[in-house]
């Protein structure tokens, strides 16, 4: 069986969008893959943030991938900063990396453009995200088209290493997400939902109460006809619902169609919001039970256990294959 990696920053709570897009296809993928989940806590520290609870912000966040569905029998789930081989393969991997190379990253370009400063762990990170990947020889890497450069960059420091010094990293291979099920932003329904949107009324959070959700959807911004029809060059806000309705019910469009074909849009918006309603109240009941429960810690310390000796034996590989005083 293959083994697939998946990194989670703890920033923000998730929203619908990252339900449908992306933990719906992990739970999926955890019957396939031999899964491990870390949260990427040092990836979060990048960019300064204000009022920021990591710990806090990290229990929530495997709580809430806990009461989607992922399974902690399928999958082997643990914290980044806690396993300090990380951050050491990392540097070994630094010094095989060149800076031109980090500085034509797409999101580096993009957050650090019209900055004086930023961190130098802005510019560097890509290489921790391929540590985080090659430590565990991870053959799949799932990840959406924003992120495929830095599996790319994995892969070219894998096999760079490789040619050097030898035989030692398995080579990953990037998972690219279904675009049909990206969720967009219920007021802008032409941008992805985002948790970092400037209008929060066009994102839906798990934690969101079910008087917020309704209003939320109620609002979305549609057009000014009234079929239920999926367009998304014409339509965009009506097929954004269509497509939330799609993914939570299993219906096809055509059957969505067909079902609201004598409906408006206020009476398809309620069906819409009562089904993402019924959905998220049963997650956030698993929420507080998880929570609440000292079950996250044995998680955590079985996952880490675990990891912390499969990364110290890969690590020991390359400080030999480096010729390091071992």
């Amino acid at each position: 069986m293959k083994r697939m990696l998946t990194g989670l920053q703890p920033t923000g709570v998730i929203t619908l969008g990252n339900y449908i897009g992306a933990i719906k296809q992990m739970i999926k993928n955890q019957d396939k893959y031999e899964s491990y989940i870390f949260v990427a806590d040092l990836h979060a520290i990048t960019v300064p943030k204000e009022d920021f609870n990591l710990k806090e912000n990290t229990r929530s966040l495997i709580a809430l991938y806990l009461a989607c569905g992922i399974d902690p029998k399928k999958n082997t789930i643990f914290v980044q900063s806690q396993n300090e081989y990380h951050a050491n393969l990392s540097w070994v991997l630094e010094c095989n990396t060149y800076f031109g190379e980090l500085s034509r990253m797409h999101q580096f370009k993009e957050k650090s453009k019209g900055k004086e400063n930023f961190t130098a762990g802005l510019l560097t990170y890509p290489v921790l995200m391929a540590s985080d990947i090659l430590i565990y020889d991870t053959d799949i890497v799932p990840v959406g088209m924003d992120q495929k450069q830095h599996v790319e960059l994995a892969r070219d420091v894998a096999e760079r290493f490789n040619n050097k010094f030898g035989k030692t990293f398995v080579i990953p291979e990037p998972l690219i997400s279904d675009v049909g099920t990206k969720i967009m932003d219920l007021v802008d329904p032409t941008k992805k939902m985002s948790k970092s949107s400037e209008n929060q009324n066009g994102v839906i959070r798990l934690l969101d109460s079910s008087d917020e959700i309704r209003k939320k959807i109620i609002k979305a911004t549609t057009d000014s006809d009234s079929k239920v029809k999926f367009d998304k060059d014409k339509k965009p806000g009506i097929s954004n619902l269509i497509n939330i309705y799609k993914s939570l019910t299993g219906k096809e469009i055509e059957e969505i169609e067909e079902e609201f074909k004598d409906s408006n849009y206020g009476q398809f918006k309620k069906a819409v919001a009562d089904t993402v309603v019924k959905e998220i109240e049963e997650i956030q009941k698993r929420y507080k039970e998880y929570i609440d429960s000292d079950i996250i810690d044995i998680i955590l310390e079985e996952g880490l256990k675990k990891t912390r000796l499969m990364a110290k034996a890969k690590l020991d590989a390359v400080k030999r294959k480096i010729g390091f005083y071992n």
